[in-house]
This record gives C-alpha cells, sequence and structure tokens, in this order.
C-alpha cells in the first residue's frame, strides 16, 4: 500500500466519490424490518478516518441509522477480549458459510454448529458465550464496546428494536438449533433478545469510520486514545471479516477491493487498511446479498484510488 497523500488531497477524493456515487441508482431499502423500510433512500454518506485520527467526511455523516450487522464486530471483539481467539474459533467458526446470512441450511449442513461469528448463527452463539450473569448484564456488556469501539454516543433505538423484536421469529428458531446442539451457551431466548438489542443500535457513519480506524490502528481508538482492543486480537477479527464480513459477497469484495470490510442491512459498510485508515460509506438501497449498493462502490473507489487492496500490496 502507498503513502497516504495530503489531506486537501484526502478530502477532495471524499467529496469527488460521495457526489459521483451518492445517487448511484440500484438497490432496494430493507423490507423486512418495517423500521428499515421506512428510512429515506436517498440518503448518503462517505467518511474516512486514519490511524492517526484524522477526519474527512462529505454527506450525511451525521445521521443515525441502524447499525444491524456490523454489530457483530464489536461484539466478536469482546469476546475475543473474554476467551481469546482460539476458543471463539473453535467453539464458533472461521469459515464462510457461501449462503445468505440468516440461513438454517448451512447450520444443518454442518451439525447445527455455526461457521462464522459474522453469521446471524453465529452472532446469537457469541452473544451467548459472553461472560455475564444475567442479560442485563450481557446487553450493558455490548454496548459499553460499542461506544468504546467507535467514541460515540451509540445508544440503543426503541423504535429499532420493537420492530426487530416482533419480526425475529425466524433468528428465534436459529437459536432453539442451536441450544439443542450444545451450541448456545446461555438460554436461546437470552441469546436471541440480547443479539437483537444489538442490532438495533443508532450509529453514524462517522461512528463506523473510528471502528473501523480503531481495527487499522490496532485496536487503540485514534480518538479517545484508549486501548479497545488487545493488539493481539485485531488480525483475528479482521480474518473473520475477510472469510465472511459481507455475507455472500464476500469472495468477489475480496477479489474487487482486498480489504476486510462488515455491512449491515441498515446500509452501512465499512474496511479497514491496516496501519492506515478506516472507510464507512452509508446508503439504505442494498443488493441482493444485502449489502449497501452506494456504499460498496463508494469504499471501492477510495481503495482503488489510495491503492489499498491488501493483495496487490
Amino acid at each position: 500500500m502507498s503513502a497516504l497523500p495530503s489531506p486537501e488531497a484526502l478530502q477532495t477524493l471524499v467529496d469527488e466519490t460521495y457526489t459521483q456515487f451518492r445517487a448511484l441508482p440500484g438497490g432496494e431499502n430493507a423490507s423486512y424490518i418495517p423500521y428499515l423500510a421506512s428510512v429515506p433512500s436517498d440518503l448518503a454518506a462517505l467518511v474516512i478516518v486514519t490511524a492517526d485520527g484524522d477526519i474527512y467526511q462529505a454527506g450525511d455523516s451525521s445521521y443515525g441509522f441502524a447499525i444491524e450487522s456490523i454489530s457483530k464486530v464489536p461484539t466478536l471483539a469482546l469476546l475475543m477480549e473474554d476467551v481469546g481467539p482460539e476458543m471463539v474459533r473453535e467453539k464458533i467458526g472461521a469459515e464462510p458459510t457461501g449462503l445468505p446470512f440468516n440461513s438454517v441450511v448451512a447450520l444443518c449442513e454442518h451439525q447445527d454448529k455455526p461457521l462464522s461469528p459474522l453469521v446471524n448463527a453465529g452472532a446469537m452463539a457469541s452473544v451467548s458465550l459472553l461472560t455475564a450473569s444475567d442479560p442485563e448484564t450481557r446487553w450493558a456488556r455490548i454496548l459499553d464496546m460499542q461506544q468504546r469501539i467507535t467514541a460515540g454516543n451509540i445508544v440503543l433505538s426503541d423504535d429499532i428494536n420493537a420492530s426487530e423484536q416482533t419480526t425475529n421469529f425466524h433468528n428465534r428458531g436459529i437459536a432453539w438449533i442451536l441450544y439443542a446442539a450444545g451450541n448456545c451457551f446461555c438460554d436461546p431466548m437470552e441469546a436471541v433478545d440480547v443479539y437483537t438489542r444489538q442490532c438495533s443500535t443508532l450509529v453514524t457513519c462517522k461512528d463506523l469510520a473510528v471502528l473501523s480506524a480503531t481495527l487499522s490502528n490496532r485496536g487503540k481508538n485514534p480518538i479517545s486514545g484508549e486501548q479497545v482492543i488487545s493488539a493481539g486480537n485485531v488480525a483475528p477479527i479482521l480474518a473473520e471479516m475477510s472469510m465472511e464480513g459481507l455475507y455472500d459477497y464476500s469472495g468477489d469484495w475480496a477479489f474487487e477491493v482486498g480489504m476486510p470490510g462488515k455491512s449491515g442491512v441498515g446500509g452501512g459498510v465499512l474496511a479497514v487498511a491496516p496501519g492506515k485508515l478506516g472507510i464507512a460509506a452509508f446508503s439504505p438501497p442494498l443488493d441482493e446479498s444485502g449489502n449497501s449498493v452506494r456504499a460498496q462502490r463508494m469504499i471501492s473507489h477510495v481503495a482503488k484510488t489510495l491503492n489499498l487492496n491488501l493483495y496487490a500490496s
């Protein structure tokens, strides 16, 4: 990877990329969660945060939207702090499923064990494996990690949570399958409830860029200065993101962009350039895999312009 350009050049790149792709056609808001269907589809943002804490942003970068599956990254980080990477790999996995993020078939084909903490089954197993004596402690620890890794004022949205808690029947079924096989490590409905809450917090595109920059900076948040994640746990987190970060499009993302990434059906996507910067983009319309159409294009353009592809270095 080449050295970063000047601050002026980085801001110009962010502005021009946002302008080029903010109204890109294609995709639709997630409709299976009523709240997400109601978010204005013309919103868009792009933010870069360097490992030194410099911020470059354009568009609706302060708009609060649902974190959704990007929440799996802070929870994975917290779990690795609790039990270590090898225990995560042993009990949950480190392989792509090749199937949609909520696939029951992926479980059934692998003895009811999740293959990755970044799909729904593995994310609920991750929640259940955290050190906690009760649901509220489990939830408080997850929310605290979201706040520390983003240096943001992350809060639970009661509207999103209510919308998701009343439509999460599929996840409840997955949790019972995990529990029956010994792969859910607390009460399964507690795991679903807390997992649903972790997906229902409000974040901004800037928050996600700081999260990404924290991973880029070996676990030290460049805005707050806090060592949020042990440096030795960052590489395993990035490896998991490379395998399954953009669901069943993850292989194509690695091929085209070459950066560990994570998406959420709320419209956010982030990517990590280790030692350099974090990028996040946001726009609600999603492709068939559940990834934001515009956010992917914005990040891809920045990555190619700055030569951030890890496999091309």
